[in-house]
């Protein structure tokens, strides 16, 4: 491994991403867990029924059996990101959902989608 490849890996945590129809397909077929990192607020205004909000801010708290797969979103994905980070460094197997709630087109509570 070169320098650069080893400065790299300190920083850069490869993780799963899907799609925002990937993940409605999935909740669809099965049960997933599904973490919203927004604020409760952004919560509140509109969000997929399966998720459970845990801020990104409060991911520390979070705890769950390290062999089910958590399945993370946010608004726009860069949150959700950080949080995928966080929790892949803890042990746990995380994917991303690209785009967040921007991106989503399925049905949700609260909002107007």
């Amino acid at each position: 491994m070169t320098f650069i490849e080893s400065i790299k890996s300190l920083f850069y945590q490869p993780f799963k991403s899907i799609s925002t129809s990937e993940l409605e397909n999935l909740l669809s077929s099965k049960t997933v867990l599904l973490i919203d990192v927004r604020t409760p607020e952004e919560f509140k205004q509109a969000h997929i029924s399966k998720a459970r909000n845990i801020p990104l801010r409060q991911i520390d708290s979070f705890a769950s059996p390290k062999d089910k797969t958590v399945y993370l979103i946010c608004q726009s994905g860069m949150r959700s990101k950080k949080a995928a980070n966080h929790l892949m460094k803890k042990g746990y197997l995380v994917v991303n959902v690209l785009g967040g709630m921007n991106q989503w087109q399925g049905k949700v509570i609260g909002g107007q989608k």
